[in-house]
């Protein structure tokens, strides 16, 4: 019995949280309060950094400092439609702009060589830049 539970520290890896997937930049195209909730944002963006649909995400936004948690739903792919959905549409209006993430827990060997994904947008929430990827 002794020599099961000496192993079991063995078996437990600490998990650091990193950033996994980052959209920055990116400009809210709308907005549906009466929608259930979450942030739609075009598929082919979500894609590009590994964004899952239903996902977890944190925004921030960069014109009053608001930030919050909700899920991402894939958007019309190509049409650049960043819309804040539910309560999130209280969180900012058209024109501002997001910086959204999602995060994952590693193992700290992977960790050390960590590297997320990131595209930085321009107009019409277009990809500007993306490193990682």
């Amino acid at each position: 019995m002794l020599a099961h539970a000496e192993a079991l520290p063995r078996l437990i890896t600490m998990q650091f949280y990193l950033l996994k997937s980052k959209i920055h930049r990116a400009t809210v195209t709308g907005g549906n309060v009466r929608y259930e909730g979450s942030l739609t944002i075009d598929s082919e963006l979500m894609e590009l950094v590994g964004m899952l649909p239903y996902e977890r995400i944190l925004c921030s936004n960069m014109e009053n400092g608001n930030r919050f948690e909700t899920y991402a739903i894939p958007g019309d792919p190509g049409s650049g439609e960043i819309i804040l959905n539910g309560a999130a549409a209280h969180m900012g209006k058209p024109g501002d702009s997001l910086t959204i993430m999602s995060f994952t827990a590693v193992p700290k060997k992977k960790a050390l060589k960590w590297k997320p994904k990131v595209i930085v947008l321009g107009p019409k929430n277009r990809v500007a830049n993306r490193r990682g990827i």
